[in-house]
């Protein structure tokens, strides 16, 4: 008797997928909604420059972030169509709608390149070209990084990574908010901690089969892994701390600026704990553990707090 099939294998380890599939609901998995809770990160800099309390800010803000949800899902379409045969080696991810054979690529494509158009045409609305300039760098990274960036070892870190920082970016660009260059350096460092962090939890899942999903995978030790989660954790953790500190950066609050330097002890805690659970081969996917782990979401609530009542008290 032949030896079964790798996908076979893992058919056998894995749950079955939702029994759910209406072309509907398939479209909405295809756009990945749970993956937009990244585009929050437009509301930041508005948040820190104290705007949100202006209707003209939030409504722009709002608008931005639907922008990059329509783009993200855009980019998201095309990867599932670039990645399908790889997809379908995958314990989770072969069970996307592209990869189980529910939406053709055809389709996919279709529906990526209405998403694009749409999130360029809402950025110009909002923001005229400088926004229609960072969503369009957002796309050609996105796209160069499922064709071929992906490939390439450390490079494909910083890609991902840029994903967060132009989100960042975009939300500073639509209410016209410059960007102090410590917020600049935290978001690409914070960014570059969750890729890496994400790779650490892949390499842990997939185990021997790593390669054959992603195949940087492969040419990423443990111990490389481990070092880079440390250092790009201390990183992000000194420049959140020079931000908080950097009075020059911030609005003159009075006493309420303490409470925005009080919000680097939730920061580090947040840090050690996701390093924590990185180092014990979990946390693969940095969303949903943003999503259901409660310790987690109570360090975010906590540092909004003590951001909100520093920047609006």
């Amino acid at each position: 008797m032949s030896e079964p099939a790798l996908s076979e294998v893992l058919a056998l380890q894995e749950d079955p997928p939702l029994r759910t599939h209406s072309r509907a609901t398939d479209v909405i998995r295809l756009l990945r909604p749970a993956q937009w809770t990244k585009n929050v990160l437009v509301f930041v800099a508005p948040g820190a420059a104290h705007l949100l309390g202006h209707p003209a800010a939030v409504v722009r803000s709002i608008a931005i972030f639907a922008v990059f949800c329509a783009a993200a899902s855009a980019m998201y379409c095309l990867n599932d169509t670039i990645d399908v045969e790889r997809d379908r080696v995958h314990p989770k991810k072969r069970h996307r709608p592209v990869a189980a054979g529910r939406i053709s690529p055809a389709l996919a494509i279709g529906i990526a390149l209405l998403l694009a158009a749409g999130a360029l045409a809402g950025a110009w609305f909002v923001a005229s070209w400088q926004l229609v300039v960072v969503v369009a760098l957002y796309a050609v990274i996105s796209l160069s990084y499922s064709l071929w960036l992906k490939h390439v070892p450390v490079l494909e870190l910083g890609a991902v990574a840029s994903g967060f920082v132009l989100r960042a970016i975009a939300g500073g660009v639509a209410v016209h908010v410059p960007l102090s260059e410590w917020f600049l350096l935290l978001t690409s460092f914070g960014a570059l901690f969750l890729v890496i962090g994400k790779r650490t939890g892949e390499q842990a899942t997939l185990g021997d089969t790593r390669a054959m999903h992603r195949q940087t995978l492969s040419m990423y030790t443990p111990e490389f892994l481990r070092s880079a989660l440390t250092l790009s954790a201390a990183a992000a953790v000194t420049t959140y701390c020079l931000w908080a500190f950097d009075r020059a950066g911030l609005a003159q609050r009075g006493d309420h600026l303490v409470w925005i330097e009080l919000s680097v002890a939730p920061v580090v805690m947040g840090a050690l704990y996701v390093l924590r659970i990185l180092m014990d081969r979990r946390g693969e996917s940095p969303t949903e553990l943003v999503l259901h782990d409660r310790m987690l979401q109570l360090l975010a609530l906590s540092w909004a707090a003590l951001v909100l009542v520093g920047v609006y008290g």
